[in-house]
């Protein structure tokens, strides 16, 4: 079992920066590639990133490449998105995973690989 916990999250303008963390707690933490997935008002929830369970491999979404950065501290039991160049389109709930033990690469961007979530944070960017 892991059981996660996002934090970070706010309001802040186009092209402004926010840091999210996702604290988990278990002792298998290590164990699991861990992703960051968003929802907006009315969409379908979405991928944005992923990162391998000892961190030296990460995966984007098109649309956040370049400008999130996913990393991930396996004493602190810890995961973190570094937004930068943040826009209106970037406004969601964002929720961090934990994935099914032994999910490679070519599926980490589905959700239905993840089997613990966080109850999510809000970013809001504002124009």
């Amino acid at each position: 079992q892991v059981q996660l916990v996002e934090s970070g999250g706010g309001l802040v303008q186009a092209g402004g920066s926010l840091r999210l963390s996702c604290a988990a707690s278990g002792r298998t933490f290590s164990d699991h590639t861990m992703g960051w997935f968003r929802q907006a008002p009315g969409k379908e929830r979405e991928f944005v990133a992923a990162i391998s369970r000892s961190g030296g491999t990460t995966k984007y979404a098109d649309s956040v490449k370049g400008r999130f950065i996913m990393s991930r501290d396996n004493v602190k039991n810890t995961v973190y998105l570094q937004m930068n160049s943040l826009n209106p389109g970037d406004t969601a709930v964002y929720s961090c995973a934990a994935a099914r033990v032994g999910t490679i690469w070519s599926s980490w961007s589905f959700k239905t690989n993840y089997d613990y979530w966080g109850q999510g944070t809000q970013v809001t960017v504002s124009s």
